[in-house]
């Protein structure tokens, strides 16, 4: 556990040195779990989303795009059961006076004993090296199936009690695992009560005769109240979905874990209307095309996995999330619901207007169930960033620090560096980069020797390092240095664009998804 949190530590600093994340207001002294994403952080933010439109919306004829509002009529948060239904579970420390998520407590719980599997299977690993069945292991040893155990007991009880609303028994399970305080240890715990998200606010010229809103809590909400007006204008056929990137809020009992959990994120959404009956299959289906979309930017497999609910939402009738294996554990990076009909039959009731889609083919008429995908633009984030950033020993005995972005997602594809600034170095160089600069982001970089310019670049992120030197000026050639490798090529200045673009280019990556 110390070296999850020096590795976070590492990565939240490095996000605010190399100019990715800043905390909001930090002049001010900040603003808790808000933060602003900084020069860097913008265009790698900007690039996931782009690389997640393109995948859904480019790329499928029948799925198309939406920017709805992020203030709505206050009765769509009735309809959808937010006002009624959208808590979390806090509890209180007496002794601290810190105020937790119940429900966290039990599963960082579990996570501790998720821990030790791992420990056992990394101990188990080294012993019988290649020869070690991970899946065997994991299924047959005696230690590794108790912890299961453990965890599938634990988690079956929360599950059922937050869906019974029994918070005297959630109260009773942290007990009974001895949970303690994070901060100092106390197990002198409050009772556990309900506490609702939203934000409320006000759209009024007076006070007097302002009208209760709320800032949305989700995107989905907006997709399902212009269902119709998106299916009749673009004469979508079932099925067909509408996808969103936009931005919600939540107001988190404890917003913690860097960007992870934040009061404003942004959310990449996709609801996708289907007939009745036919949601498992399309279930299944979309877990598998998102699985390929994330496996397709190269983070490894292993740091993957899926984790279907316990508790299932008052609209699903399934549900499970991709988890990613974060520096503080597996967590959850994406959603994958079944809905149902429930969101469009209750909008239906509260609006007083059919939300039906007529099926040609059936010759009948009936509200569409839909399956969704969600996932948060600012988890995304952190899921890269920090698996990307590396501490590596090189054969020299020297040690660099280097953020392996996918290339395609990186913010800058290539840093410009003139040798020396003179003899004519720094006009070529510039030369190279106006040109570059019509395709990619790229930079100039002059400052200090090249090697610490290299080492700059590449806790940067930044792919490519094309150096231009006194060969340049006499036949045209420049060096490019490749970050992850670090090996360098002499190439003609004529290929550099080709060079960058095979490995940046967007349609190539998203190709893996097939």
């Amino acid at each position: 556990m110390a070296k999850q949190e020096d590795d976070f530590r590492k990565v939240i600093s490095h996000a605010k040195e190399y100019g990715y994340v800043f905390q909001s207001s930090e002049i001010y002294d900040g603003l808790s779990a808000v933060y602003d994403y900084a020069q860097n952080g913008a265009e790698l933010k900007k690039n996931i989303k782009e690389y997640w439109w393109r995948a859904m919306v480019q790329l499928n004829d029948n799925i198309v795009g939406l920017d709805s509002a992020i203030f709505m009529h206050p009765t769509v948060w009735k309809a959808s059961g937010h006002v009624d239904a959208f808590n979390d579970p806090l509890i209180d420390n007496k002794d601290s006076k810190k105020r937790y998520r119940a429900d966290v407590l039990v599963e960082e719980h579990a996570a501790k004993i998720e821990a030790k599997i791992e420990k056992e299977v990394a101990k188990a690993q080294k012993r019988f090296g290649d020869a070690f069945d991970k899946d065997q292991f994991l299924a047959t040893n005696p230690r590794v199936v108790g912890y299961q155990e453990q965890i599938g007991t634990i988690l079956k009880r929360l599950g059922s009690s937050l869906e019974k609303e029994d918070l005297a028994d959630v109260k009773a399970l942290i007990e009974e695992l001895e949970i303690a305080c994070p901060l100092t240890g106390s197990r002198n715990w409050t009772d556990v009560k309900q506490f609702n998200l939203m934000f409320a606010t006000k759209l009024g010229a007076s006070a007097e005769n302002a009208t209760d809103l709320y800032l949305r809590p989700e995107t989905a909400q907006g997709i399902f109240v212009n269902f119709l007006n998106v299916q009749k204008t673009s004469r979508m056929k079932i099925p067909f979905g509408i996808a969103q990137i936009g931005k919600a809020f939540r107001n988190e009992i404890v917003a913690r874990q860097f960007i992870f959990r934040q009061r404003e994120f942004e959310q990449m959404e996709l609801q996708f209307f289907i007939r009745p009956g036919t949601q498992l299959d399309w279930y299944e289906t979309w877990k598998e095309k998102r699985m390929k979309w994330h496996l397709s930017l190269g983070m490894g497999q292993e740091n993957y996995r899926f984790h279907d609910h316990e508790q299932l939402s008052h609209y699903a009738d399934a549900a499970t999330d991709i988890q990613f294996k974060f520096p503080f554990g597996f967590k959850e990076l994406e959603g994958i619901h079944s809905r149902t009909d429930f969101d469009l039959s209750s909008h239906e009731k509260f609006s007083g207007k059919k939300l039906q889609y007529f099926d040609p083919e059936l010759n009948e008429s009936y509200v569409p169930y839909v399956l969704e995908t969600s996932i948060g633009v600012d988890r995304m984030f952190l899921a890269i960033f920090s698996n990307s950033l590396i501490e590596e020993e090189l054969e020299n005995g020297t040690t660099r620090t280097v953020l392996r972005l996918p290339a395609v997602l990186a913010p800058n594809k290539a840093a410009v560096f003139p040798l020396v600034r003179k003899d004519g170095l720094p006009e070529l160089a510039k030369e190279i980069l106006e040109d570059l600069k019509w395709d990619f982001n790229v930079i100039y970089d002059d400052k200090d020797a090249v090697g610490r310019r290299y080492r700059r670049q590449d806790a940067n992120g930044t792919p490519f390092c094309i150096t231009v030197d006194h060969q340049s000026l006499e036949d045209q050639t420049v060096t490019i240095r490749h970050r992850d490798t670090m090996e360098q090529h002499r190439v003609a200045i004529a290929d550099v664009k080709r060079i960058i673009h095979e490995e940046v280019d967007m349609k190539s990556w998203l190709k893996r998804i097939e």
